[in-house]
């Protein structure tokens, strides 16, 4: 059997082949593994064996793992998040405290909704530092493996969404994020590769922000604040500057991540700066209750933008052809007659209401 070191900076990794773990009885009894290359146990939390890395960013890794101890070796993921720095004895404790808040919010939440992945275990890990005389704090999520594939890898396959399955993949995920939401939490890196579907069509919402945030708001962010974690792209300017999140940060990072889907071109190809506006140039076009819904999405005022999922959700059922108009976005609303040559020169859906 092949197991990964999971320890950041190793610098061999994969270089750990062993033949007795194909033996179950030596699989179940054995009281570690360690590194070839550097030291690192292998054998995570007495019972997961990573085998292959599923991704990597500046917050850590995401690995695919067995459990040794189910009978037919569970697959599961085992994501480190990895602390930002040196952090002193008290900032350390102090990260430890908040990961595990964060991580029990995060079994409540995949308990409680089967399209959270569940959250298995978490445990954090003091080893030796690569460099002598240190030691290094690790911590570690496990979850539940969703076979399928995220939409960024199927937009990689295929091309651009149809708006038809981008309005698919907008009422699957509105509900996640409404039942998030109500409980007080906010996903904060909505993109499409955090949006997985399986073999079956359910999609899943991944990779909660407020996890990977527990090692920065240790070294001094306000917990109520963004401290950093987001991408660039889809998070709008409260996040980036570190204000306040709310139900509407999501919201705005979901709209991005459907125009993504919609055009198959990268955030920074689709937001003109110099204009502060967004671009709906999808080919074929799409209708212009889709354009209003997004945009109102994509206000750069919290404030301007939907108040709920729910409140999307109800307007993209009266797209569906029901309703009046919708109230467009407000820092629209000067240009609406400008372009309402332009609009009626294309063929566009049922108007539709968000009130």
């Amino acid at each position: 059997m092949e197991l990964i070191c999971t320890r950041p900076g190793c610098p061999r990794p994969a270089a750990n082949v062993f033949p007795d773990l194909s033996d179950r009885s030596v699989l179940k009894t054995v009281s570690q593994k360690f590194c070839t290359a550097c030291g690192m146990p292998l054998i995570l939390g007495g019972q997961y064996l990573p085998q292959r890395l599923l991704g990597k960013g500046g917050f850590g890794a995401a690995y695919y793992a067995v459990n040794r101890y189910s009978p037919t070796l569970r697959p599961c993921v085992v994501k480190l998040f990895q602390p930002d720095g040196d952090l002193s004895p008290d900032q350390l404790e102090l990260a430890q405290r908040l990961f595990e808040g964060e991580a029990i919010a995060l079994e409540e939440l995949g308990n409680a909704h089967r399209q959270i992945p569940d959250l298995l275990a978490y445990f954090s890990l003091e080893v030796g530092s690569m460099q002598p005389g240190k030691q290094q704090e690790l911590f570690y999520l496990v979850q539940e493996y969703i076979d399928g594939q995220s939409l960024e890898q199927e937009q990689a396959q295929r091309g651009a969404f149809s708006e038809g399955e981008a309005l698919e993949v907008l009422e699957k995920v509105l509900p996640i994020l409404q039942f998030v939401h109500e409980r007080g939490s906010i996903h904060r890196d909505i993109k499409p590769s955090n949006i997985m579907r399986d073999r079956q069509g359910q999609m899943y919402l991944l990779d909660f922000g407020a996890v990977k945030q527990v090692t920065q708001s240790a070294a001094g962010a306000t917990p109520k604040a963004s401290t950093g974690i987001y991408s660039m792209g889809y998070a709008p300017t409260e996040q980036m500057q570190g204000g306040r999140v709310y139900p509407a940060t999501d919201l705005y990072a979901l709209g991005v991540t459907i125009l993504v889907l919609l055009t198959h071109q990268e955030p920074e190809a689709l937001f003109d700066s110099f204009q502060s506006r967004w671009s709906f140039d999808c080919d074929p076009p799409i209708s212009q209750g889709l354009q209003l819904v997004l945009a109102r999405m994509l206000e750069a005022k919290p404030s301007d933008r939907f108040d709920s999922a729910a409140q999307v959700l109800k307007a993209l059922a009266l797209i569906r052809g029901r309703g009046a108009a919708v109230p467009p976005p407000l820092s629209q609303a000067q240009n609406q007659a400008q372009n309402q040559a332009q609009n009626q020169a294309q063929p566009q859906s049922p108007p539709v209401s968000v009130a």
